[in-house]
């Protein structure tokens, strides 16, 4: 049986995350986007309302909420900016997510309930400078030394680079091993440990009023303890706690869309030419009616994703689409926005200028559209199967998630 209607507590969770940023994050984000800076106050007040931890649950610091919820906050995160969606990319669908689903229960409890409760923020080390798409190239080690590892290393175009207190770190345990990908171990390093320096990267295109950087290990003891699965399980790890970034992006681009829709219509209402408001205008309306079918379908594609996640069904494929499909869409709705608003999109003054911007990022990070298209392809082909992990996202149980440890 198929129901695509809300719960009253998912419901009140999306409206609560939209009253913050709408409230509080969209007054000034015009002039943190300016100033290429991060908000001080955004992820304090983030995580004092829960929203770092919405589906986590509760045992450790979380608010209890389903993976649905999750994609909502996110959709309403970015209706009004990009960065507000990229935190809970990072901190909650690249890292959390992963302590959730790989992390020991001593780990959930020293790692993941503080990042829950906000007290600590999380990041992802995966990229590198010369290791992107292709994670087998990347180049940092871990060497081990009695109860410790030696880790070295740089990682590139980190969100909350300079932010995080906790960063999953991905690197080689045996650097000649073949293939390359079996040989890369996941640790959590704490952004204090002796070694660690991290720095912001600025002149970005678009996401200015986020924090993204460089992060470099030199030498850093990380003790075996945050060591997370075991050693030569690092990429398993990374590409399940990418599928789970991937549908926070989905999702998050959703609202992108649909952030772009609603400045349109209220600008094509407005705007007059030839006597009679542009929304008269039939090529208006035909760039309006698209939005609408794109946020249709993007919102029904991370649904579908997020459902599947609380019923504990492999999603790699569903939320994929998702991304690839609102990725796409959201630069598409946002390209679009632009053109309604004329001369006036092309400037600051108006915030589809920002959209245009932010939307482009989307396309890159978490898996490029290109990468999409080759799974997809893969998939279609019966060339692409998902194996069973070690350890599977834990499925959405109202009881367990809600209940005090």
């Amino acid at each position: 049986m198929l129901d695509f209607s809300l719960t009253d507590e998912q419901i009140s969770a999306a409206e609560m995350v939209r009253e913050f940023a709408e409230k509080e994050v969209y007054p000034t984000i015009g002039e943190y986007d300016r100033k290429q800076e991060m908000n001080p106050a955004v992820l304090p007040r983030m995580g004092e309302l829960g929203i770092l931890g919405i589906n986590i649950p509760v045992r450790y610091g979380g608010q209890g909420f389903d993976y649905v919820t999750l994609g909502l906050v996110c959709e309403e995160l970015e209706r009004v900016d990009s960065t507000l969606r990229v935190v809970m990319s990072v901190h909650m669908g690249l890292n959390s997510m992963g302590l959730l689903q790989w992390g020991t229960e001593e780990q959930k409890h020293h790692f993941l309930a503080p990042q829950a409760r906000g007290e600590k923020i999380a990041a992802f080390g995966l990229t590198e400078p010369g290791a992107g798409s292709d994670v087998a190239a990347l180049r940092s080690t871990a060497r081990r030394d009695g109860d410790d590892y030696i880790i070295n290393g740089e990682k590139m175009w980190i969100s909350l680079a300079t932010k995080a207190d906790h960063i999953l770190w991905f690197a080689k345990t045996d650097p000649d091993a073949e293939p390359a990908h079996k040989s890369i171990t996941a640790f959590m390093v704490e952004a204090d440990m002796p070694g660690v320096t991290s720095g912001d990267i600025h002149g970005k295109l678009g996401v200015r009023a986020g924090s993204t950087g460089w992060v470099n290990c030199k030498d850093v003891r990380v003790p075996a303890f945050n060591r997370i699965g075991h050693e030569g399980e690092g990429f398993k790890i990374a590409m399940s706690c990418l599928d789970n970034g991937r549908y926070t992006v989905g999702s998050g681009a959703t609202g992108l869309i649909r952030a772009s829709l609603e400045a349109s219509i209220k600008y094509a209402q407005e705007r007059e030419t030839f006597g009679e408001p542009i929304a008269q205008h039939q090529l208006i309306q035909q760039k309006l009616a698209y939005m609408q079918q794109w946020y249709d379908a993007a919102r029904l594609l991370y649904l579908r994703a997020g459902w599947m996640k609380n019923e504990g069904i492999r999603n790699t494929r569903e939320t994929s689409v998702a991304k690839w499909y609102a990725t796409d869409m959201s630069f598409q709705a946002a390209h679009e926005a632009v053109q309604v608003h004329g001369a006036y999109g092309y400037s600051d003054e108006y915030d589809v200028e920002r959209f245009l911007r932010n939307s482009r990022g989307a396309i890159i990070y978490e898996g490029t559209s290109e990468i999409h298209q080759l799974m997809q392809a893969g998939y279609a082909l019966g060339w692409r199967r998902d194996k069973p992990l070690r350890c599977e996202l834990p499925a959405y149980d109202p009881e367990y998630w809600q209940a005090e440890a």
